[in-house]
């Protein structure tokens, strides 16, 4: 009995094959991964600068911030990026929501949040009545009032150029400092 042998068949690989197959996927993982960072931080985050001195002490020029955007909801004390029509940003801290009354004490130089002293422990100085603003100021609906940090260097809700925020305005909440690595950490 005659068994019928199949000659075996070897293939050879050129290594310019494996070397061209890793350049090749290396180039698809570094896609991929563009596309999945790019998704991210359309969606979901957004890198900002802050320019100016409004919000210190809180926040200072230079700083690099991470601004969350998607399925977010203003709320008392938060600090928020607000889109102009003047095309730049600006960033400050929510005050007052829809339906509250806010006031200024011009001599005391405080603030009054539907009649009761507005307790802002992130603040190093008083808040003046500039532009002339003392209230009381009813936020009209679908709106916020916010002020900077800097109370006395601030063009904020008091000004008649930027006045009651409407929501849709807000860019997103600023929750984490990334630059200047000294003060890298969430934001308070």
């Amino acid at each position: 009995m005659c068994e019928d042998k199949q000659p075996a068949i070897e293939t050879v690989t050129a290594p310019e094959d494996t070397t061209v197959r890793s350049v090749y996927e290396w180039v698809e993982t570094a896609l991929w991964a563009l596309v999945a960072v790019t998704l991210v931080f359309s969606f979901l985050f957004r890198l900002v600068g802050v320019d100016g001195s409004s919000m210190a002490n809180t926040l200072h020029h230079g700083d690099r911030l991470v601004l969350t955007t998607a399925f977010y909801t203003p709320d008392y004390g938060d600090i928020v990026v607000i889109r102009r029509d003047n095309g730049q940003p600006i960033i400050k801290r929510v005050i007052a929501m829809e339906g509250d009354t806010v006031s200024i004490d011009s001599e005391t130089e405080t603030v009054y949040l539907n009649g009761e002293l507005l307790n802002e422990p992130y603040l190093d100085v008083s808040t003046p009545a500039l532009f002339n603003f003392t209230g009381p100021f009813t936020v009209p609906a679908d709106s916020v009032f916010v002020m900077g940090d800097n109370r006395s260097n601030s063009v904020d809700s008091r000004a008649p150029s930027v006045g009651a925020v409407p929501i849709e305005d807000i860019m997103g909440e600023a929750v984490f400092r990334v630059w200047p690595f000294s003060r890298f950490g969430s934001i308070e």
